[in-house]
């Protein structure tokens, strides 16, 4: 069982920058595969942005050049530096986690709204 939790979530103005933080309790999470999804009012989950086993980002067209994700290994953390915010980034962040054996899991969400 691996329990995250995500953190950093809030109001910022269009132009803003917000860094969400997700923290995994237990596992190998070298070895995880992570990744941020998102999921707008009446819309469904989306990938935000994603590292494969070997470390190798991958990012959604919408956030391509304002988005970075990273991990702390020495801390089981997960980052998302959001840069450049826009009105339609405004969506509840979810961490997940995929280990070597295929299974998800996934953070109980963090609320970023984008608004002047």
């Amino acid at each position: 069982q691996v329990h995250l939790v995500e953190s950093g979530g809030g109001l910022v103005q269009p132009g803003g920058s917000l860094r969400l933080s997700c923290v995994a309790s237990a596992g190998a999470f070298a070895r995880f595969v992570m990744g941020w999804y998102r999921q707008g009012p009446k819309e469904q989950r989306e990938l935000v942005a994603s590292l494969d086993s070997s470390g190798t980002p991958n990012y959604a067209d919408s956030v391509k050049g304002r988005f970075t994700i990273s991990t702390n290994n020495a801390k089981n953390t997960l980052h998302l530096q959001m840069n450049s915010l826009k009105p339609e980034d405004t969506a509840v962040y979810y961490c997940k986690a995929t280990t070597i054996l295929g299974v998800d899991f996934w953070g109980q969400g963090t609320q970023v709204t984008v608004s002047s």
